[in-house]
């Protein structure tokens, strides 16, 4: 979304999904929004209408192109195609109006007298029957060519109707909720469905009363009911209660209900999201949500192509295999989609890298979070190609030789897979492994006495391979834990030690040669190797002694290396002006700068050195002291005795002179 209108088209030429797309039916589209689309009863014409202006688009599906467009005075809210190709459409328009079209083109219009919302054609009478926001449903005879006698109904409003293509049974969708069924012989109500009372279930959740938004007819028995809480229920005539009730969990109305009767499914959609279930156990099949808001949606008839009308200029063709075969106009769609299936490509950002902030910190690239170089997009971000590389190749310089070495040894362990096979042990855990085949063997005579069927191997299972290839995962058989855990291991062990140094000897003879050891377990061995309580305590008993020995000799060989470890003296220097008297001072000093500045306050009230007092204000007034180091102690005692120096000198001074003024009066 950040790249620009040139970058886009420059992606486009390299995008696996673009180059994939394919164009069924040149510009099948609208210029703002699709309302409704159908298809013709011949399967050669899908008809679409839409705004803006309100428009009608018939499209050739033989030609793959449009056939034909044709602008009307006002929106279309549905229509409906009596013929078997596009030489007879009725239109209902919004504004009461009923408009008829012909091959040439616009061929009748008259009114209804109130506003109509849907219509149904009755083909044994040729009436139209038109609901809407009236309790009146209306009959259009197209043979006489005029209005007759309405259908009154219980309902204020009427949303929907559908006729029954088998036995022409009429159904009313009404704003209350109900279904009226009428019979159009003799013009009477023959059923009612409370279809509102019957969506709300323990786990449904509904705001208002549910009225009904959609209906279709199955066969002779089975109904579909959408209601404006995003219900469906799956009725049979027969029975006033639903078979099943499939809810959308979104709240918004029902658009379309439609039939799919190779896999028995119901193709339910509201304006977010198209879902398919089973219509007996109301599984989910499949579900799919498009970009943009669904208007209706078309089922190509014994296909699995499906056409939405959307709230946006395109109008989207889905193709699913599963639901039946391609139409016979695009029957390249079925070898598409098996090269499809063949050759799988998974989608490929050349241009940017995604990386979390643990990659990030990994390349030492943290510091750019936040700058335009880094793109944030769910837990991580986006980033330059090329950066990406030249920070992995900064961070790792030799990764990419590794990595090189890494796949040729692995070619040639490959290579060397499709030589004969030969039964030697791995390079790591070879105790292990041995331990592993001779359990093999003792396990294949067992089952051979048996009968039974033999397990799989660890040694020839892939998600053990690891632990026999990869170093980190060697056995550390002389840690503590391994010890303890398994006291017997130690007698076997030394065992498996001198025949695995017997085999290593045979593999060395006999490696030019690439003949195979062999080296079974004798049933003494198995014997000796029994799970005894006895020896097992006692077993035990000596790990931990031989544990607590390999202590004391570390502990004798810390404290020898203690003594001989000489001790340095460590100097300390003094700041001027202070004297040292003890290292307590200095600890002193520490503890009282730890303390928090109102411990230090209270101490020095305490001292004498600070005075805490309240004024007139309300505010708090502190007076204190500053403390004098031993330099400014020793030259305020210097001053001092300077000053009484000063002052005895001036006593004698003056005591001279009063001599001597007395003398003189003597004389």
């Amino acid at each position: 979304q950040w790249l620009s209108d040139r970058k886009k088209r420059a992606l486009q030429k390299k995008d696996v999904d673009i180059r994939r797309r394919i164009e069924l039916i040149q510009d099948f589209e609208m210029p703002t929004i699709s309302t409704k689309i159908k298809v013709s009863r011949d399967g050669q014409y899908i008809m679409a209408v839409g705004t803006y202006k309100p428009r009608v688009r018939c499209f050739d599906t033989y030609q793959l192109s449009q056939k034909f467009e044709r602008c009307l005075d006002s929106e279309v809210v549905t229509f409906e195609i009596l013929s078997d190709d596009y030489s007879k459409i009725v239109f209902l328009q919004c504004g009461r109006f009923v408009e008829f079209h012909s091959q040439h083109g616009h061929y009748y219009r008259t009114r209804i007298p109130k506003f109509g919302r849907d219509f149904s054609y009755h083909y044994p009478s040729c009436d139209l029957y038109f609901v809407g926001a009236s309790s009146e449903v209306y009959r259009l005879n197209l043979e006489q060519g005029r209005f007759l006698n309405s259908l009154q109904t219980d309902a204020s409003e009427s949303n929907v109707c559908d006729i029954n293509p088998v036995h022409f049974l009429f159904a009313v969708g009404t704003a209350e909720g109900k279904v009226e069924c009428w019979d159009p012989r003799t013009r009477n109500r023959v059923g009612l469905l409370d279809c509102a009372l019957s969506s709300v279930t323990a786990d449904t959740e509904i705001d208002g009363l549910p009225s009904v938004s959609a209906l279709k007819f199955d066969g002779a028995l089975n109904m579909a009911v959408g209601t404006s809480t995003g219900q469906v229920l799956l009725y049979d005539l027969r029975s006033s209660n639903p078979l099943i009730v499939k809810d959308h969990h979104y709240g918004l109305p029902i658009k379309s209900v439609q039939f799919q009767h190779q896999l028995d499914l119901i193709i339910s959609a509201d304006s977010r999201i198209i879902k398919m279930w089973n219509k007996d156990t109301g599984k989910i099949f499949t579900s799919m949500e498009p970009e943009y808001d669904i208007n209706d949606v078309c089922l190509y008839p014994n296909s699995g192509m499906l056409m939405t009308a959307n709230e946006a200029p395109k109008m989207n063709i889905y193709y699913i295999p599963i639901l039946g075969p391609a139409p016979k106009w695009c029957s390249f769609l079925d070898n598409l989609t098996e090269e499809l299936e063949e050759n799988p490509e998974s989608t490929v950002y050349d241009d940017y890298k995604f990386v979390t902030r643990k990659d990030l910190e990994n390349l030492g690239l943290s510091h750019l979070i936040g700058s335009s170089l880094l793109r944030a997009y769910m837990h991580g971000f986006f980033m330059d190609i090329r950066l990406y590389h030249k920070a992995k190749m900064m961070a790792n310089p030799f990764a990419y030789e590794e990595y090189r070495r890494e796949k040729i040894r692995q070619k040639i362990e490959e290579t060397r897979a499709q030589r004969v096979q030969l039964k030697k042990l791995p390079k790591v855990n070879k105790e292990l492994a041995l331990k592993l085949i001779e359990e093999e063997g003792e396990e294949q005579q067992v089952t051979r006495k048996r009968k039974q069927k033999n397990l799989p191997s660890l040694l020839k299972d892939d998600r053990f391979k690891v632990m026999f290839e990869n170093p980190d995962f060697q056995v550390d058989e002389q840690s503590e834990e391994f010890r303890l855990l398994n006291p017997l291991v130690s007698k076997i062990s030394e065992k498996r030690k001198r025949k695995l140094k017997m085999l290593e000897e045979l593999e060395a003879q006999e490696q030019e040669e690439e003949e195979e050891p062999e080296g079974k377990a004798s049933d003494a061995e198995s014997s000796e190797s029994s799970d005894d309580e006895k020896g097992w305590v006692e077993e035990v008993r000596k790990q931990r002694k031989l544990l607590r020995q390999e202590e004391k000799v570390k502990r004798q060989e810390r404290f020898k290396e203690d003594q001989q470890t000489l001790l340095k003296p460590q100097f300390f220097e003094i700041k001027e002006g202070e004297e040292f008297r003890s290292f307590k001072d200095s600890a002193k000093k520490q503890k009282l700068m730890k303390k928090t500045l109102g411990d230090r306050l209270k101490l020095e009230e305490k001292l004498g050195t600070l005075n805490v007092s309240d004024t007139t204000v309300g505010s708090k007034q502190a007076t204190f002291k500053l403390k004098k180091t031993e330099q400014q102690r020793k030259q305020q005692e210097a001053e001092k005795q300077h000053r009484q120096e000063r002052k005895s000198l001036r006593r004698s001074a003056s005591h001279l002179r009063s001599k001597r003024g007395r003398g003189r009066l003597f004389r």
